[in-house]
């Protein structure tokens, strides 16, 4: 396999990156009157800007020139068509498959997976449909009015940014609670408000072994086999076929806990966790909106899957939003990037796209095991534009890091009042214009004389008033956060996420570095239960900081 370095398109772009260091983007802009139209593309529900990029012809040509070397369109040809490119778990990748409105018959291992999923879907919309009409009833003979989703990770972040999203566009049938943290405040808070007799609870783990979801739906079975003990049902754990369903792969450990098979639904192995809310994961999502609008929610990530398949590449949006961001980390070495929607509803997307980002193409070595001999993945994290304005922007603006950032806003919002959107809209123009291009000394001494203030306290208060500029930002402006243009949005980012993997040369869709830390924490928490287990054998297993940390812990903490 060919180093990523020794290619003609490496080497280019390392000069280029010398050479843009002194180049700053006001002068790109100054020169360059067509620069917005160069460097955007327009798609029906949003318009995607990278003109504020330190990029130039010449340098768009070399990032092309390396997805071509690297492949993109080949590698792009082997998940669309089901080759198990997670190599290290000799996986198929394919939740494209789970959103192809086309239907178009794909076998995996021998089986059809597009007859698999239309199957799922057919089961997801009766469900949703009993329970959303009434039609489902608890113990009690009730209508189910709360759900609470049990996951973790991609089978929690996905579905609760999307709810979120789109919570303007819920008849408020049901509501929809999530818990995530093992730590037992979130779980007892939410139960606490909740009435046992009408909640459903969505337990969503892939493998029913994750030790955080576990333990959270064994506290919400006992709670809820309570409850139905008291309320003089004979056999309470019956209960727990009205008030508990699964998406799984594990149906015996299901069933195991009290599930009705029928109320298991299906996760298979080529759906990775973090881009698996299109799934049975999604069942939070269409509980809450409709089965028609997670279907919408559904086409939307289906027509950017028919853009990243056949746009070309210099045109198309989710190969650019990588290209951009292994230029950015790669050559320039800025070490993140920020993720700044200026939506309200979209407050959880950079939690969402940091898992989905950092987990899948935070890595070390490439395909062949090898060390990378570069940067791969930025250090992704934001905050919604407006409240990152009065916390962290001063560090975008004036810190010596340059970090890069991706603005998200919408023409339109869902929720109109006044003048609020506009005043929020002028702030996101704003920002990622101030930005790219500073304010120098000049302008600043300018200033300062006009409001007549003498020249000695002038030259005290330029340097700190100086921006310099130059930090390169991407607008992604829809026209309106929709069921449909989220769909666009996440798929969007999954394909920016796999493009990238490429260029990089690693596999994205194992998490070793997640399994690692899993392992430890079982080991200790049965050494933190067993009281035989004392100091000197705990210094003998782990490090002494661990070791004297769990001492300690072992012997102040109070047993429930």
């Amino acid at each position: 396999m060919t180093s990523r370095t020794s290619l003609s398109s490496w080497s280019a772009l390392q000069q280029q990156a010398l050479r843009f260091k002194s180049i700053h983007l006001n002068d790109l802009f100054a020169g360059d009157q067509q620069r917005f139209t160069k460097f955007s593309v327009e798609l029906p529900n949003f318009v995607f800007d990278y003109s504020k990029q330190r990029i130039d012809d010449n340098i768009k040509a070399d990032l092309i020139k390396l997805a071509e070397q690297c492949d993109v369109e080949g590698w792009r040809t082997k998940m669309f068509n089901g080759e198990h490119i997670n190599i290290t778990e000799d996986r198929a990748v394919l939740h494209v498959a789970l959103r192809d409105r086309k239907q178009r018959s794909l076998l995996v291992n021998g089986d059809n997976v597009a007859s698999e999923v239309t199957r799922e879907l057919d089961r997801i919309e009766i469900f949703v449909n009993a329970v959303r009409s009434g039609e489902w009833l608890g113990y009690s003979g009730q209508a189910i009015k709360d759900v609470v989703s049990i996951g973790i990770g991609g089978s929690h972040l996905g579905p609760q940014m999307v709810t979120d999203a789109l919570s303007t566009y819920a008849d408020h049938t049901l509501n929809v609670h999530y818990v995530s943290n093992v730590d037992s405040a979130q779980i007892s808070a939410t139960l606490g408000s909740l009435n046992p007799a009408t909640t459903l609870f969505v337990i969503a783990s892939k493998t029913f072994t994750t030790s955080e979801t576990m333990t959270n739906a064994g506290t919400a079975f006992e709670w809820l086999t309570t409850a139905a003990a008291k309320a003089g049902v004979s056999d309470a754990k019956s209960a727990v076929a009205k008030h508990f369903v699964a998406v799984s792969s594990n149906v015996k450990a299901a069933v195991d806990l009290g599930i009705d098979e029928q109320n298991i639904f299906c996760m298979w192995d080529w759906v990775g966790g973090r881009f698996s809310l299109w799934s049975a994961i999604g069942l939070p999502i269409a509980l809450f909106l409709g089965f028609e609008q997670f279907i919408e929610l559904l086409e939307g990530a289906h027509e950017i899957d028919e853009h990243f398949l056949n746009a070309e590449l210099a045109n198309n949006v989710p190969v650019l939003m990588a290209l951009l961001s292994v230029w950015n980390t790669s050559f320039m070495e800025f070490p993140a990037q920020a993720i700044l929607p200026y939506d309200q509803v979209l407050h959880m997307l950079p939690a969402y796209l940091q898992q989905a980002e950092m987990e899948s193409n935070g890595k070390s070595v490439v395909r062949n095991g090898e060390n990378t001999e570069y940067e791969t993945v930025p250090l992704i994290w934001g905050e919604v534009g407006i409240n990152g304005q009065h916390a962290f922007y001063q560090f975008l603006h004036q810190s010596p890091a340059v970090i890069p950032a991706d603005f998200i806003g919408s023409v339109e919002s869902v929720a109109p009042i006044g003048k609020h959107h506009d005043v929020l809209m002028s702030n996101f123009f704003a920002q990622s214009s101030a930005l790219m291009s500073g304010v120098s000394a000049q302008d600043i001494r300018a200033e300062l004389t006009a409001k007549g203030m003498p020249a000695a306290r002038i030259e005290d208060i330029v340097p700190h008033k100086v921006h310099r500029g130059n930090r390169p930002t991407t607008s992604i402006l829809l026209n309106k956060v929709t069921p449909h243009s989220l769909g666009n949005l996440i798929a969007l980012y999954e394909h920016k996420i796999f493009v990238q993997g490429v260029l990089l040369d690693i596999c994205s869709f194992d998490q070793w570095g997640v399994e690692l830390g899993k392992v430890i924490a079982k080991k200790i928490e049965t050494d933190i239960a067993n009281d035989n287990v004392g100091e000197n054998e705990l210094m003998a297993n782990y490090d002494v900081s661990t070791a004297s940390l769990m001492t300690r812990y072992k012997a102040n903490r109070r047993r429930s």
